[in-house]
């Protein structure tokens, strides 16, 4: 299952295979194996990396919206005006984010051995 955040998907978590009956012992040690990542699931890095992207993309299109619009050469205004909200709020979801996950770091720094 996965959570569309504004261009950012979240991968699902691999299900565990089922175990078989009472004397299924290599059910049950094929339950406790790990089960194999596969090269389409994006890891951590590569969904922060695509969200960084996705920013700042949204800031380069309200950027070059805004030159338009300042040459003249924009023909629709309202094209700027969503880009350039587009741009804000994925900056400050961004941001937000980031500031979550800092503060979840902290907490868990805390947490007594």
């Amino acid at each position: 299952m996965t959570f569309p955040i504004g261009g950012i998907s979240i991968p699902s978590f691999p299900t565990v295979p089922a175990v078989g009956g009472a004397g299924g012992i290599g059910g049950a040690a094929a339950a406790t194996e790990a089960p194999a990542v596969s090269a389409t699931e994006n890891g951590f890095a590569d969904v922060l990396t695509g969200a960084i992207e996705n920013v700042q993309g949204a800031q380069s299109k309200s950027n070059e919206l805004a030159v338009q619009a300042a040459t003249g050469d924009l023909k629709d205004v309202h094209d700027y005006m969503i880009a350039a909200q587009e741009a804000a709020l994925t900056t400050e979801m961004f941001v937000t984010l980031k500031n979550k996950a800092v503060e979840a770091f902290t907490e868990i720094m805390r947490m007594p051995i």
